[in-house]
């Protein structure tokens, strides 16, 4: 099981080469307040003196510490001097350069620092990578965080508490993460900082460790009994305590190996039972062992993580698409694939369905059959017609003289404009199937044909080309349609089949008007004799009825002084009543006119109904079907076009490149986990 920790570093290293963070891997995250001895806790586990150190702010990145044991014999040298030590590090922004000497490694640390977190005591999330080769250290990766800080201080920012916060939560909300919560022991343990964030995020703690640090610092006649003993903060993990090097024995350049013999000799003096449950030296086996027994219980799900990564940007990948080798093959290829999915989306073929609403070809469908049919339906034969505009229709079509029938021009009239209703609807048919087959050029675009994202020159030349086909067929088809509806209105068909009802009702409704009108003529007169016209009452004389027509007191036209007209009534002046009862004869005329007009009406929306639709599928949608590949190729299909067609765009090259380093990296990670189940050590 000692292996498992260099597994994950092994693991860390594949991950850190394409700077991903996607998987998160079993670490330990070291939190505390500043100046609680973090730092010093660290370097006491490393044994040399690697951190920062100062007022305020240090630890401005996370520091990813990994600790790889090596054997004494293994000695590396220094890329630049020579040197040879069996001690040395390696920065992953520094590539393959070797540090022997770890003054350098903490110069190293600052200027990363300054680099990306500035000089304003700024923090950053992004870390520096620190690998540490030694044969005194055990198999460890630790992650060392700002410190917990309350109030800003000089050039701090003011929200440096959130900032800190939240950056600390980042990490320790891992759940493959062991939190390492360093408390001082001079401070009261139930106001530790470290603990109460560690809690958030692990409120059992089981995955807590708590540090108890300056043992050595506690006021006199007062110990750290009841805390190591875990009578006041219980933490299921346990609880360590360790003394640090002070200000003075740095400053003075005491070893780290000499402060943790000397830190021996203080647990043994003052806590003879606990020594050895405390010191540095057990907090690092402890560690390592809570590490490795993560590791073991982590593997599995991480197992599956990478796995289920590794098909995604595998998946990923091949949207992308190959870079262009043959440009004439991959245009003919993209431009074929496009006309095919089209048409496939508009007879139901296509290879990707949409679920969440009706589109191609079944939209089409609806629009002729509910849409356009339901709008046929809704239109009211007689609507807009008025009994007075029947009337009126019927008087106009008779002339100068009175007409014993209902003349059929006025029927023809009215009719023909009745019909000339349907033809509006079935303009906005032929508009909404045009919108539909728009909206098909998208929806290829973004299902069907994801090729096409690579090279936005070409996508925007195949939508310009076929919308331009559209454009080109919308009026010709919308003449079709008009052309459908003035069919109609140049001939009324009164002769059609399915009007020979209502014309036989038509005929009958006369012959018995006919009827009626010789039956009240009066019986002494003959009817052979009867007057053709009865004037209303009034006087009259031998030259008709002209005085029954005058006002009573008025002189004939042409008599007495002035105007020969004068006392002549000018009947365009008599006002025409609005509403008013109509008689018996009216209202016949008027109910023949209303249902002949109701059942031609009816043959002709129905011819339309079934006529629009086919109009627009010739002239529109099977049109455009069948010529969409020719002239796609024709349009497209050139030499000089080639090169400006097939450049991808500025970040698909780059994003091709991500997803395949990623993909390698992952397929690299799970051939380490391979090797641990081959090796037995899972």
């Amino acid at each position: 099981m000692e292996a498992l920790i260099p597994v994950i570093n092994k693991l860390q290293d594949v991950f850190n080469t394409v700077g991903a963070d996607i998987i998160q891997l079993p670490q330990i995250a070291v939190v505390g307040t500043q100046s609680s001895g973090k730092s010093s806790v660290l370097e006491s586990l490393v044994g040399r003196d690697l951190l920062p150190r100062g007022t305020g702010i240090v630890t401005r990145r996370p520091l990813i510490l990994q600790l790889v044991h090596v054997d004494p014999g293994d000695a590396r040298k220094n890329d630049e001097s020579g040197r040879e030590g069996e001690e040395w590090g390696k920065f992953l922004h520094t590539k393959n350069k070797i540090y022997t000497d770890f003054d350098e490694i903490r110069q190293e640390i600052e200027n990363e620092t300054d680099r990306v977190s500035g000089n304003n005591k700024g923090i950053s999330d992004d870390p520096i990578h620190l690998k540490i080769f030694s044969p005194h250290v055990v198999n460890l990766t630790l992650v060392d965080l700002p410190g917990i800080t309350k109030v800003p201080v000089g050039d701090q920012p003011k929200d440096i508490e959130v900032q800190i916060r939240d950056l600390i939560l980042k990490h320790i909300s891992n759940p493959n993460c062991i939190i390492l919560a360093v408390t001082a022991a001079n401070t009261d343990m139930a106001t530790s900082e470290a603990l109460k964030v560690a809690r958030e995020v692990d409120p059992d703690g089981r995955r807590t460790l708590a540090v108890v640090t300056k043992l050595d610092l506690m006021d006199a006649g007062t110990d750290a009994m009841d805390v190591l003993m875990g009578r006041v903060i219980p933490v299921k993990l346990g609880l360590i305590g360790v003394v640090n090097r002070s200000q003075l024995d740095i400053n003075n350049k005491k070893s780290v190996a000499d402060a943790i013999r000397d830190e021996h000799a203080f647990l043994q003096k003052k806590y003879p039972s606990l020594a050895t449950r405390n010191g540095t030296k057990y907090l690092a086996r402890t560690l390592n062992r809570l590490l490795m027994h993560h590791i073991r219980d982590c593997l599995p799900e991480l197992k599956t993580r990478i796995n289920v990564l590794a098909a995604q940007y595998q998946s990923l990948l091949s949207s992308y698409g190959e870079p262009v080798e043959d440009q004439s093959a991959t245009l003919l290829q993209l431009i074929t694939k496009f006309a095919t999915e089209y048409c496939n989306t508009i007879e139901g073929t296509a290879k990707y369905i949409e679920t969440a609403e009706l589109c191609g070809g079944a939209r089409i469908c609806y629009i002729f059959h509910e849409t356009f049919g339901r709008t046929l339906e809704s239109v009211d034969p007689l609507g807009g017609l008025s009994t007075i505009d029947i009337l009126t229709a019927i008087r106009n079509a008779t002339g100068p003289r009175p007409s014993l029938f209902v003349p059929e021009v006025s029927f023809e009239l009215l009719v023909k404009k009745q019909v000339k209703r349907l033809e509006e609807p079935s303009l906005r048919c032929v508009e909404l199937v045009h919108e539909e087959m728009q909206r098909i050029i998208q929806h290829c675009s973004n299902y069907s044909t994801q090729e096409l994202q690579r090279f936005p020159k070409l996508h925007e030349a195949i939508v310009e080309v076929v919308t331009s086909l559209l454009r080109k067929r919308l009026p010709i088809t919308n003449e079709m349609v008009h052309n459908l509806v003035a069919i109609e209105l140049a001939y009324i068909n009164t002769k059609h089949p399915d009007f020979a009802d209502a014309c036989g009702v038509m005929n009958n409704n006369i012959e018995e008007q006919r009827r009626n009108r010789m039956r009240e003529l009066p019986a002494a007169v003959p009817r052979d004799k009867a007057p053709a016209a009865a004037g209303p009452p009034g006087e009259q004389d031998s030259t008709g009825n002209w005085r029954g027509m005058l006002k009573k007191g008025e002189d004939a036209p042409g008599s007495g002084p002035g105007s020969p007209l004068k006392g002549a009534v000018n009947l365009l002046d008599v006002p025409v009543p609005v509403a008013r009862k109509l008689s018996s004869r009216e209202q016949r005329d008027c109910e023949v006119i209303e249902r002949l007009i109701k059942s031609y009406f009816l043959i002709v929306r129905k011819n339309i109904q079934d006529s629009v639709p086919k109009a627009v599928m010739h002239f529109l949608v099977n049109h455009v079907k069948d010529s969409l590949q020719s002239e796609l190729v024709g349009q497209l299909y050139k030499s000089g076009l080639l090169n400006d067609l097939l450049t991808e765009s500025e970040d698909m090259a780059q994003r091709r490149k991500e997803a395949a380093d990623m993909l390698q990296a992952l397929q690299r990670a799970s051939q380490v986990i391979a090797e641990i189940r081959e090796t037995h050590l899972w």
